[in-house]
């Protein structure tokens, strides 16, 4: 009784609380103080992720000798896996991976409500597998939690859905604008890959949320940048064709990264229910690359630095360090490369094994790498004019990241932003936009769009595609009807036809499995014949409908069928072909016209 009286007065505090709200401040400025909040508390999530992330890094790499291999690589990671798999088995519960996946689902399918333990529990698994070496990033986790935040609280005042998913926005836009103190990108990331209209009304919140996140960033810790960069050799006319022909390479090795990531994920997915197996499979690979290529180790920012910002041969050949090619410059070239196309499958096997990270930072690392690659062979073959290496693989990171992402002004005002590189700003532009036309040929969904778009469950901007996929099947559907037995005599049938409200009565077997439909409007001849009551079954009268939909079928492929047929209702089924109800075509128009108008709301 005692707990009941509790929760009674908890309810009653925050009825009030919601009351006095609405009685003293407008819901416009309410939304400006929840993304404030949203942007610092995302802030606070980087942080920490960061600060837990070094300090288990440190912990465990301060030993290490720089001039030769060394074992632990083989171990750290696999510990880091397992520990991190223990933590969401036993205490999370629950699926925590492909965490921009997650957000995309939730906003087009779950009302942009994410569960309240992805407010930290990202943190820390992310924080298990990277700080152990795990070949992942901390950025997708970080937008995931900040996302969770702005879900949360907007459930905690009782928001409405459109309110949550800008909540949702401002939490993803404030999680990268902290992580890269970039509130630009922040703002074109959530436009570009979480698929949000931006709005006159919408707009202000998001960019509170990002510059909130920044400045906090800066506050706790300070000028620094995850990347350094220095122009030191301007960038001319004559490097055009160089800056195309990196696009492309961007493109192709974007279309790599989604393909192999795609590939080496469906392995894993085979292993679902053998934990210990995929672990092992996992493990195994993860450690042996990272033994052969170092660089693999963690997020790779230090090897992503050392390209960004090496003069000579030996700065660059430090990134040779604690590998077997240590002191070989010669192997500089093909170390470069080999990484550069074992990276996704370090990515792939952290995760897979039982990790939890992003592509965000892989994305960073393989267009670094790339675009050094690139000037380098292009000067090695003195194709053209000299290209500048290390300006190049600032450029091959905005490239790799527009493929896959599918986002080229995110790639460009991020890198722009977390670089200080606006001298760069055209050839940024020019790889960027070549990378993403290459793309799009092969692939017309980002890496973490495709699952959704696949199964019809990815919002876009075609307004009428987005209303439909928000749209739920079960909002639609009318479970009351009168279903009548195959036997049932037209006698007992006229008293089903006058308490139904549909012109239509299905018939059904006893385990409510369709069989077929009478339609009322077709028996008039005989409903009002008495003497022929008795010599009319269900069976006689009924007829198949004209389609039928599946309780999983996509909104979009719903209003398809009704296009194809033009019926006025059809009926539902489950899987074993039990009717579930109707789906009036009126009905069906009147909540796509409401959401459409909603939407279109400033």
């Amino acid at each position: 009784m005692e707990v009941q009286a509790t929760d009674s007065q908890v309810l009653t505090w925050r009825d009030k609380l919601h009351a006095w709200r609405q009685q003293h401040v407008s819901e416009r400025m309410f939304i400006l103080v929840l993304a404030f909040l949203v942007g610092f508390f995302a802030a606070v999530a980087a942080f920490v992720l960061h600060w837990f992330i070094n300090q288990i890094a440190a912990l465990l790499t301060s030993s290490f000798d720089a001039t030769t291999s060394n074992w632990p690589y083989l171990v750290y990671p696999v510990i880091g896996i397992y520990l991190t798999s223990l933590f969401v088995r036993h205490i999370v519960k629950d699926n925590i991976s492909h965490g921009i996946t997650r957000i995309l689902y939730a906003i087009s399918q779950n009302h942009s409500r994410l569960r309240s333990h992805n407010t930290w529990s990202s943190v820390i698994a992310s924080a298990i597998t990277i700080g152990f070496g795990g070949s992942v990033g901390a950025e997708a986790p970080i937008v995931l939690t900040g996302s969770a935040i702005g879900s949360n609280l907007g459930k905690l005042f009782k928001m409405d859905s459109h309110t949550l998913m800008l909540l949702v926005g401002c939490g993803a836009a404030g999680a990268i604008a902290g992580i890269f103190k970039a509130p630009i990108a922040g703002l074109v990331f959530t436009l570009e890959v979480l698929m949000i209209d931006l709005t006159m009304a919408s707009l202000l919140p998001i960019l509170v949320s990002c510059v909130t996140a920044t400045c906090f960033t800066y506050i706790f810790s300070g000028d620094a940048a995850l990347f350094t960069f220095h122009l030191d050799n301007n960038w001319t006319v004559e490097r055009v064709p160089a800056c195309i022909g990196l696009g492309v390479f961007c493109g192709l090795v974007s279309l790599y990264f989604i393909r192999a990531m795609g590939f080496a994920e469906g392995i894993f997915a085979r292993f679902k229910e053998r934990p210990y197996v995929r672990l092992a499979l996992g493990g195994i690979t993860l450690s042996l690359l990272i033994f052969l290529f170092p660089s693999l180790f963690g997020e790779g920012y230090a090897s992503i630095n050392l390209l960004l910002n090496g003069q000579t041969e030996a700065d660059w050949n430090q990134i040779l360090n604690n590998s077997l090619f240590s002191g070989d410059s010669h192997m500089l070239i093909p170390y470069i490369a080999l990484v550069l196309l074992t990276k996704v499958f370090a990515t792939s096997a952290t995760n897979g094994a039982g990790g939890c990270g992003g592509t965000f930072a892989p994305s960073l690392f393989i267009g670094c790498f790339a675009g050094f690659l690139f000037a380098r062979v292009w000067n090695i073959e003195e194709v053209g004019v000299y290209v500048p290496e290390k300006n190049f693989a600032l450029m091959g990171m905005a490239g790799v990241m527009s493929g896959v992402m599918h986002a080229p002004l995110t790639g460009i005002f991020l890198i722009a932003e977390l670089t200080g590189g606006y001298s760069l700003f055209l050839p940024l532009m020019i790889v960027s936009v070549m990378s993403y036309l290459t793309i799009i040929i092969f692939e017309p969904h980002s890496i973490y769009g495709s699952r959704l778009a696949r199964e019809g469950l990815l919002i876009t901007h075609h307004t009428d595609h987005a209303v439909l996929t928000l749209m739920q099947l079960d909002s639609c559907l009318e479970r009351d009807f009168e279903a009548v037995p195959r036997d049932m005599k037209l006698a007992q049938m006229v008293h089903k036809i006058s308490r139904s409200r549909s012109s239509i009565l299905p018939v059904t077997d006893a385990a409510g499995v369709l069989l077929g439909e009478v339609d009322i409007t077709k028996i008039r001849h005989i409903v009002f014949r008495t003497e022929l009551y008795h010599n009319y079954t269900a069976t006689q009268l009924m007829l198949p409908p004209a389609a039928t939909l599946s309780d999983q079928m996509p909104m979009t492929d719903v209003m398809k069928v009704f296009d194809e047929t033009h019926a006025d209702q059809l009926p539902v089924l489950d899987h074993e072909g039990h009717l579930k109800g109707y789906i009036s075509r009126q009905r069906l128009y009147s909540q796509y016209r409401k959401m459409v108008a909603d939407m279109s709301e400033d």
